[in-house]
């Protein structure tokens, strides 16, 4: 894992370097990279960001096969970061976020990098031996990229109505940083809704709300599905909709890249998630008793582990 002091003095100085030299300082810096296709966001290697890797030969080697390839980031543990990623298609998701850094759940970024469509993301450290799974709440903009996920780094480019334009670093830390809890974070933006009874033709409108979400993601970029296919079945799962619906709905958006393998790996993910985070929420609930004179008084529980969001 990086040393965030470390990563702030790097990211301090890629504006301008080329992509093969911007790369191999990440590296050197202890932040693992893959190639990206030039221009886009889609892994230039198989297994994708999986492959990704500090080795110096190895990244020499991808970037003198590649010159001009964009530069990925795992994020999550693997490289000791978490993303939030603000979104301004449709929506101010910098709005979202200002609401969400003056209720405190947000603090100051490792680093702010301003993405070529105008949008933003902010690099935290991660917190050792937490999981913070990838994460999107569309309605606000924002997502997280936590484990799981990946980011594409700057200087890279990319390419909107033939026009490169780069990720530009605008802004890293002087002192130290905290992690961000992306748990709460979500839960912020997206309050889980109220436990209520099922009604009377409520199976047939889980059936119909798996359709809407698979429709919709069948219509997103090719970079994000994973991330919204997470966020989409988190959604079902918290609405009661049965796993199978869930599944026979969200593989109608199979693409050639995006097979029905990792939807069913990702929805069944997602399912658990929800499933882990409401035990705890149960468990937290039992914990509190209500002695005489009305005060109330916790008793030892056990302590909340994984974190639920985006896989």
């Amino acid at each position: 894992m990086v040393a965030p002091g470390t990563l702030a003095a790097v990211f301090d100085r890629l504006d301008g370097l080329p992509l093969s030299v911007a790369a191999r300082e990440l590296a050197r810096a202890g932040v693992p990279v893959f190639p990206c296709v030039p221009g886009e966001k889609t892994p230039l290697v198989s297994s994708g960001f999986r492959r990704a890797t500090t080795d110096a030969r190895c990244v020499q080697g991808w970037w003198r096969w590649q010159p001009e390839a964009n530069i990925g980031i795992p994020t999550g543990a693997v490289s000791g970061l978490v993303v939030i990623d603000v979104d301004v298609h449709g929506v101010d998701g910098y709005a979202a976020y200002a609401r969400a850094a003056r209720a405190g759940l947000i603090p100051a970024p490792l680093a702010t990098v301003t993405t070529p469509t105008g949008g933003q993301h902010a690099y935290f450290p991660a917190v050792p031996g937490r999981v913070q799974r990838s994460w999107a709440v569309g309605k606000a903009g924002v997502d997280c990229r936590g484990d799981g996920g990946y980011v594409i780094a700057p200087p890279s480019t990319l390419r909107l109505d033939g026009v490169s334009v780069s990720y530009r670093v605008e802004q890293v830390a002087a002192g130290a940083v905290e992690p961000v809890d992306a748990v709460r974070l979500r839960d912020f933006l997206d309050p889980p809704p109220p436990c209520r009874p099922a009604r009377v033709g409520g199976q047939a409108s889980g059936r119909e709300d798996a359709d809407r979400l698979a429709a919709w993601l069948s219509r997103q970029v090719k970079g994000d599905r994973n991330y919204k296919l997470f966020w989409a079945a988190c959604r079902l799962a918290e609405g009661n909709v049965p796993v199978a619906d869930a599944l026979d709905a969200l593989v109608r958006a199979e693409q050639p890249d995006f097979g029905e393998r990792e939807i069913a790996r990702t929805v069944y993910s997602a399912y658990r998630s929800v499933g882990a985070g409401a035990a705890r929420r149960e468990r937290s609930a039992s914990s509190v008793s209500q002695p005489a004179g009305g005060f109330a008084r916790r008793t030892p529980g056990p302590r909340a582990g994984a974190a639920r969001g985006l896989g």
